[in-house]
């Protein structure tokens, strides 16, 4: 007999974790339903993450106990699944528990019946009665027991499931009345839970939304909105300075437990930091505050070393918080005596008082443990020691080197090494704008590297965009995932991206297979918006029959108004008017109620303001000096409405541009010249080209 569960030929790195328990595991697939129906029990269903700390948990106390294994087996049919992996499994299940425990978050936990339809949900539940939780033997022999005696109870509560779903992910509420007054609401919303003290929005737990700061960004930019900057840059600032940013590896974790950003959850993704990336990329453009651009390159450094993939390119999707079950950090936290152990006296007593280093720290587990988070100034540490700024500086960046040094030395967290194509493309947006605001060439490689791969391993006019590119174990044979909206959507964006970072029509094109394909595949063309998946075709297993339309950034942007994102910048240039209708059909599909959702809708207020205000794209031609600074002119204050084009002057003929830029500029009388120089356009009205500095400056002082 196998020591081995079935998991055993599972790709993702979640399911190949728990291949060893003793719990008799599937994977989520119509072999397992299959089975549910033939011996007439429920379904045990858990959702996770490799970089879940709470799913650990639950694995060591539970599905490792050989005896509460023995009840799962003979009562249940148990499916694991990789929330990162099938998030449109995720998100439907995520709804269902929520409406009816008012619970949602990873693990998931929830009894289906043999159709997979849920009766009864949670999160993690603790092995035994503990924490005001049920034990989960207790809940499994309970459930057991109706699903015998009370069967017509617990499809009753199934029965609404697929409804319920619909109805709550539906977000009905059109408006054709569309107005940059929506967008005010939004940044109005945010504000009001703006935190002025700490940063951040409303209380613990405090997480960073990053379409929301952008939005905040923009319209700061924008109107000169003050508590919009306020909000935008305090928040950006106190997350840098907290233990929620890794002061030694570089890197945001996921978020904070407490209101001050000092203890975090210490799981790192992939689109948290790309998100965050492009948050502290624009908040440099526009407030000029080199802090920002400095967080910015400690990001790409960590993710350059922890999270890509250099020979083949592509950005792996996860760090793990934790080393084993029983610890909540260690690898990123440290006693005061481990910090003594590896620094100088002068080192310790600074980064003691810089970043709060104490004998009682700051962890439940091990109160001795610290996370490290800026709690004095250099020139607050200069004072209370009575030395001299240059010696402070000079010790804590030693500091920093050795703490970083002795850190590598311990056991290190697991790193998924899965390519998923939305979170790349994400990436690859974020390093392509970071390359070009901070002047650096080599992310803007790295990201075209990672989108050549993406497009030739995972797009197929034919079969569609793959949702997983590669898997973390490379000797596991790649499954094909079927991409859904957020993967289209994303790409669709970051080859518009490479385009305008390379002038390559391939990349172009690309995106407007892929956009073409979206449309086809996902817009509802009686009601309107996207859905998240494809219709189903076939055989469908339990609440996959749901339709959802994603309107929430939760917490990568939503799908419907990033899928309208796309479509705008294509139609701007391509000239397709159907685009452009799809997209504004779209944000009018959801314009009555996403005033409610605040700081989950930002990705949606960026939408509406590229729909209503005029599309400005600065085309900088040449590649000398003088084609730089026009360009650095051009990158000066984020604006969500332009677009910065860069391409060569051999690349001005009309089989090599878009047919917007097509019609324009291959007339241009300057192009007979050897200087480099611009051209503004809004809509489809250019103003002349000017190679002038302090005019390319005049002409975008008005957007």
């Amino acid at each position: 007999m196998s020591e081995y569960n079935s998991l055993e030929h599972a790709a993702s790195s979640y399911l190949r974790s728990a291949m060893h328990q003793p719990v008799k595991w599937h994977e989520w697939s119509p072999e397992a339903f299959a089975l549910a129906a033939k011996e007439d029990k429920p379904i045990l269903l858990d959702i996770g993450a490799v970089w879940c700390h709470w799913c650990h948990v639950m694995d060591r106390e539970s599905y490792e106990d050989a005896s509460l294994a023995q009840v799962i087996n003979q009562h249940f049919v148990a499916v694991k699944v990789d929330r990162d992996e099938r998030p449109d499994v995720d998100s439907r299940y995520q709804a269902a528990v929520q409406a009816m425990s008012g619970q949602g978050g990873w693990p998931l936990t929830a009894i289906l019946t043999p159709e997979g339809m849920p009766f009864f949900g949670g999160t993690y539940f603790p092995r035994d009665d503990r924490y005001g939780r049920p034990g989960f033997e207790r809940v499994l022999r309970t459930l057991a027991d109706v699903w015998t005696t009370k069967r017509g109870d617990a499809l009753e509560t199934a029965g609404s499931v697929v409804a319920a779903i619909e109805h709550g992910e539906s977000f009905s509420g059109r408006s054709s009345s569309l107005s940059l007054e929506l967008a005010d609401k939004l940044v109005a919303s945010a504000v009001s839970q703006f935190d002025p003290r700490h940063g951040g929005f409303g209380t613990q737990p405090k997480f960073p939304h990053p379409a929301a700061l952008d939005l905040l960004i923009d319209v700061a930019a924008r109107t000169g909105n003050e508590r919009a900057k306020e909000a935008a840059t305090v928040t950006l600032k106190k997350m840098a300075s907290g233990g929620i940013y890794d002061h030694l590896g570089g890197g945001f974790h996921r978020y904070s437990v407490d209101e001050r950003w000092v203890v975090p959850h210490f799981e790192k993704m992939l689109y948290d930091n790309a998100e965050l990336l492009k948050n502290y990329v624009h908040a440099f453009q526009t407030f000029v505050d080199p802090e920002f651009a400095r967080v910015a390159k400690d990001m790409m450094r960590w993710m350059d070393e922890w999270l890509t993939d250099r020979e083949h390119g592509g950005f792996y999707a996860s760090q793990d918080a934790d080393v084993s079950f029983d610890d909540d950090g260690d690898y990123f936290t440290w006693t005061k005596e481990e910090a003594a152990a590896v620094l100088t006296e002068n080192e310790l007593a600074v980064v003691g008082i810089y970043f709060d280093i104490g004998e009682m720290g700051d962890m439940h587990h091990d109160p001795k443990k610290n996370v490290l988070h800026v709690k004095y100034t250099v020139e607050d540490v200069t004072q209370r020691l009575s030395r001299s700024v240059e010696g402070v500086r000079n010790d804590l960046a030693s500091a920093q080197k050795k703490l970083y040094a002795a850190r590598l030395t311990r056991p290190t967290p697991f790193v998924d090494k899965t390519v998923y194509t939305s979170w790349n493309a994400l990436a690859v947006s974020a390093y392509l704008e970071a390359a070009h605001v901070l002047q650096i060439a080599a992310p803007r490689d790295f990201a075209l590297k990672t989108l050549d791969r993406i497009l030739c391993e995972g797009w197929d006019k034919d079969s569609g965009l793959a949702h997983v590119i590669a898997y973390s174990d490379q000797k596991q044979a790649r499954q094909r995932v079927a991409g859904v909206l957020d993967d289209y959507a994303f790409l669709a964006l970051a080859c518009v991206d490479g385009w305008q970072s390379t002038g390559e029509l391939r990349y172009y094109k690309a995106a407007m297979e892929i956009g073409e394909a979206m449309v086809e595949r996902f817009y509802d063309s009686t009601g309107g918006g996207f859905y998240d998946t494809e219709r189903p075709e076939g055989e469908v297993l339990g609440a996959l029959s749901a339709r959802r339309k994603p309107l929430q950034d939760t917490p990568t942007p939503a799908g419907n108004p990033a899928a309208a994102a796309a479509l705008l910048r294509l139609e701007a240039l391509s000239g397709r008017a159907d685009f452009r209708e799809k997209a504004e059909d779209t944000l009018e599909h959801f314009g009555g109620v996403v005033e409610h959702f605040g700081l989950y809708a930002g990705t949606y207020g960026l939408a509406l303001e590229r729909l209503l205000l005029p599309q400005v794209q600065v085309v900088v031609i040449g590649d000398d000096e003088q084609a730089q600074q026009l360009a650095t002119i051009a990158s000066a204050r984020y604006a969500v409405n332009k677009s910065i084009i860069t391409i060569q002057r051999n690349q001005v003929t009309w089989v090599n541009l878009p047919p917007v830029l097509a019609d324009t500029l291959p007339q241009l009388p300057l192009l007979e010249e050897e200087t480099s120089f611009a051209v503004v356009c809004r809509g489809n009205a250019c103003q002349p080209p000017t190679r002038d500095s302090e005019e390319l400056l005049k002409e975008l002082s008005g957007i």
